[in-house]
């Protein structure tokens, strides 16, 4: 039984896509306030649902990490339309825009910093 070269990592990397490790286009808190009053950009939080529920941007749809690969389909979501991922710190945020990208979706960033940069920046915030 002879080995395709590269097997193993495809593997490990579908197994392990959710590790937060690399680089992903990203945008500041700044940027991400002015972008929402100028274009329909939207927002996947994907920190658990006591953290959302704590403090989160308006219209945020919450859908943790774990659970994004599964419910991405039925998000309703249009691959066309920007789109930014939010965590805490900008660690959960990566593997989500990875796989967004992988998904089609062409115009995906993360929340540099995450919510602590949103909160540092003063920017608005709900409960829920």
């Amino acid at each position: 039984m002879s080995r395709v070269p590269g097997d193993k990592r495809s593997t490990l990397k579908r197994a392990f896509w959710w590790l937060p490790i690399g680089r992903v286009p990203d945008m500041s808190a700044d940027e991400l306030q002015t972008q929402l009053q100028d274009t329909a950009v939207q927002l996947i939080d994907v920190r658990t649902p006591a953290e959302y529920r704590r403090s989160h941007i308006a219209a945020a749809i919450n859908v943790p990490i774990t659970g994004l690969r599964k419910r991405l389909p039925v998000l309703g979501l249009d691959p066309h339309r920007p789109v930014v991922t939010i965590c805490l710190s900008a660690h959960r945020s990566i593997p989500a825009v990875r796989l967004l990208q992988a998904h089609g979706y062409e115009k995906v960033r993360q929340l540099r910093g995450g919510m602590i940069a949103w909160w540092r920046a003063h920017l608005p915030t709900e409960q829920s």
